[in-house]
């Protein structure tokens, strides 16, 4: 059955990350997820994807890892993740003991997205030749698998690099939480093959080539990269609310679907939600 889940932009002016992951668990949804953006700089060498101005949240936004905490404090069942970490703007030995963290203080709900991120200004401030970011990104991850999965890791590439140490608490999940790569094809979906558990595209990215279309290549070029296909589930985000694309998205195998909820108050979400929930209830109901 298809999953669904929620990604919103957390502000202090939104609802809160508690309340929020409260409201999604009774309603039965799978999962909430977080973007990050440590700050935007007032320059701008690279336009923004979606085209036009960056919308005020982006500069407002809180840190995804303390908004999902405060997720993971009031549910039981409902599965949190970044969408998506920076992995070019965090140091890999804090980050993998974040993660860890995390993943113990929910039990194992912990789902590690992961992108290389395209605002080359504010990736630089945080010191990354941003020509070099996806090396860079690659590195960091190889390094925090080592220190998930082994008593006394080391890691020497060319970017990242320590001797032996020890880092407590290791993952609840095992060998640690699903990484799961955020970004367009085919660059990104290359990315996922080489070192993910899982690829997350945009749907209105996708629509460009055709969902289906790029679906069938990423998992051609997975299967030729000697994936085995249920490794790597596929989670669009950013659907539109609408049956026929769910019912399409189900009979094409994909995992899971996020719909996007605006950095606004209880009352301007619960509509959204509603809506949601009834796609979910139908959905569910339908013969297969």
């Amino acid at each position: 059955m298809l999953k669904l889940g929620a990604v919103m932009f957390f502000t202090s002016y939104s609802m809160q990350p508690a309340p929020l992951a409260r409201l999604l668990e009774e309603r039965g949804f799978e999962s909430l997820w977080v973007p990050e953006h440590t700050h935007i700089p007032s320059s701008r060498k690279t336009e923004y994807p979606a085209g036009g101005p960056l919308i005020q949240p982006y500069y407002d936004i809180m840190d995804p890892f303390l908004a999902l905490t405060a997720a993971a404090t009031v549910t039981s069942q409902l599965r949190f993740g970044t969408g998506i970490a920076l992995l070019p703007q965090r140091d890999p030995i804090v980050t993998a003991k974040v993660v860890s963290t995390l993943d113990q203080l929910s039990n194992g709900r912990f789902l590690f997205g992961v992108g290389n991120g395209w605002n080359q200004d504010e990736i630089e401030n945080h010191g990354t030749d941003f020509r070099l970011r996806h090396k860079l990104a690659r590195e960091r991850l190889e390094a925090m698998k080592a220190i998930w999965t082994q008593e006394e890791p080391e890691y020497h590439g060319d970017m990242v690099a320590f001797d032996k140490m020890k880092q407590w608490p290791k993952p609840v999940q095992k060998p640690h939480p699903p990484i799961i790569v955020g970004g367009g094809y085919p660059h990104a979906a290359r990315r996922a093959i080489r070192y993910g558990d899982g690829w997350i595209p945009r749907a209105d990215r996708l629509e460009r080539g055709g969902i289906g279309v790029v679906i069938d290549k990423f998992r051609a070029m997975a299967r030729d990269a000697g994936r085995d296909l249920a490794s790597l589930p596929i989670t669009v985000f950013r659907l539109p609310d609408e049956l026929s694309k769910l019912e399409y998205c189900q009979a094409l195998g994909i995992d899971r679907v996020v719909f996007s909820l605006p950095a606004d108050k209880k009352e301007k979400l619960l509509p959204i939600i509603d809506r949601w929930s009834e796609l979910k209830d139908t959905l569910t109901q339908k013969p297969r």
